[in-house]
């Protein structure tokens, strides 16, 4: 006998983004945290930048317009760092 629980999609109700690292919190009361070092935009942005973000998808990911940085929930649950763009 087998029991089969329903996939749920991850969505992101609220954030949190400290010094160092960056918390979700999900629609099913999953908690999903990361380094902030992940985000090296995020890592170089003022505290203010990083402060102002928008949930955007239904929850599927988030924006931070101040510093042109979008991170999935999918990133963050199944994902890795965020490579630097190679010096021109």
């Amino acid at each position: 006998m087998s029991i089969a629980a329903p996939l749920v999609e991850p969505r992101i109700t609220d954030l949190r983004v400290t010094e160092a690292e960056i918390t979700a919190y999900l629609v099913d009361g999953r908690t999903v945290s990361v380094p902030l070092a992940w985000s090296w935009r995020l890592s170089e942005a003022s505290p203010e930048q990083r402060s102002c973000w928008e949930i955007l998808g239904d929850g599927a990911y988030i924006h931070w317009p101040d510093v042109d940085e979008d991170i999935s929930i999918e990133g963050m649950l199944y994902g890795g760092p965020a490579p630097r763009p190679l010096a021109a």
